[in-house]
């Protein structure tokens, strides 16, 4: 089969996706990242688009279940409902703690999520990426903050910090966060 065919039986399957040629960055990721910090909840600022997250007050939440994984928890209020959607998280090198794996499925692999940078209590910057044959990869990047809204200039700051690590941010959109009913 052909690259190109299979580029083509591809395509659907990322349009609602970001992807660019070539194989994946490699970005830094936090240093000394430390979980039990980065547990709880975190607002979607901005993100690169995903089919899995088209609604608005957008959310994860992250805890410790008892056999050391990590629960992942989505919600998102899309065509007038709250979905959940619940996932496991595993740090994958404890060498390098903030490049975790999240499957939101039994049947599917982990994919990558790399923490770039948080202070833990406002800002993380988020990416993952898949590469496809090497051929081209498929890209996530995620500005998440501790609250709903975080200041023009933090958000700029993530803008710059993920543009740096060469990751591009032409289809990045920010999540609507207004009218949110918070639990």
């Amino acid at each position: 089969m052909s690259a190109v065919y299979l580029l083509l039986l591809l395509l659907p399957l990322v349009s609602a996706q970001t992807y660019h040629w070539g194989p994946c960055p490699t970005p830094k990721v936090q240093p000394n990242f430390n979980l039990q910090q980065y547990l709880g909840r975190w607002y979607e600022i901005a993100k690169l688009p995903a089919s899995f997250a088209r609604g608005k007050c957008i959310e994860a939440n992250y805890a410790i279940r008892t056999d050391g994984t990590i629960q992942v928890l989505n919600s998102q209020f899309y065509k007038d409902k709250v979905r959940v959607a619940e996932g496991t998280a595993i740090v994958q090198d404890p060498r390098e703690p903030a490049r975790l794996g999240v499957s939101f499925s039994y049947f599917t692999p982990y994919s990558p999520y790399l923490v770039l940078t948080t202070d833990y209590t406002s800002l993380s910057v988020v990416y993952s990426c898949t590469d496809i044959l090497r051929l081209f990869h498929v890209e996530y990047a995620w500005i998440l903050g501790r609250s709903r809204f975080l200041p023009p200039e933090t958000v700029q700051y993530a803008k710059n910090l993920l543009t740096s690590e060469g990751i591009d941010l032409f289809r990045m959109k920010a999540t609507d966060q207004t009218g949110c009913k918070d639990n």
